[in-house]
């Protein structure tokens, strides 16, 4: 017996599981849950290594502490349909961590991003929007711009040079 295959038109249900996906939703709820899992843990442990990029996140982060993961889910190219961690400099300016053309290195940035949620260093707000912990303000400004150099072709990409 053949099974058909049901129509998103005859299951809302699947429709809006559809969207979800279609908007990262599955990963957002996965650095969400890293996130409320380090809160609700004793994160006072020693801080584990982290990479660069994760680094250059919290740097970037370090004045306003304010983050969000994006896509766009219409790009041509499917490496710029990828999720990116984008973190607000100031109220009217944000540093987009995606490179074009490098899609590995896209996926360090958001490998660093985990690495933060786990650690506790970064909270889940609503939706999209994450923050630095009081934790996470502490050791990102700790962090000069010397020790992230993995920032400067994203920096000049960008027209930025004051970050």
């Amino acid at each position: 017996m053949l099974s058909r295959v049901q129509s998103y038109s005859e299951d809302g249900r699947q429709m809006v599981l559809w969207q979800e996906l279609g908007e990262g939703a599955p990963t957002l709820i996965g650095f969400a849950r890293l996130c409320s899992d380090a809160l609700a843990a004793n994160y006072a442990s020693p801080l584990p290594a982290l990479s660069e990029e994760a680094l250059a996140i919290l740097y970037l982060a370090r004045r306003r502490g304010a983050m969000e993961i994006k896509g766009v889910n219409q790009a041509f190219d499917s490496s710029e349909r990828f999720l990116a961690v984008c973190v607000e400099l100031d109220l009217d300016r944000v540093f987009i961590l995606k490179r074009r053309g490098d899609p590995e290195q896209n996926i360090r940035f958001l490998d660093g991003f985990r690495q933060l949620c786990a650690a506790g260093l970064v909270m889940h707000h609503l939706l999209r929007d994450f923050s630095l912990t009081i934790r996470g303000f502490e050791i990102a400004r700790s962090i000069r711009r010397e020790d992230v150099p993995v920032l400067a072709p994203l920096a000049e990409e960008q027209l930025l040079d004051d970050f």
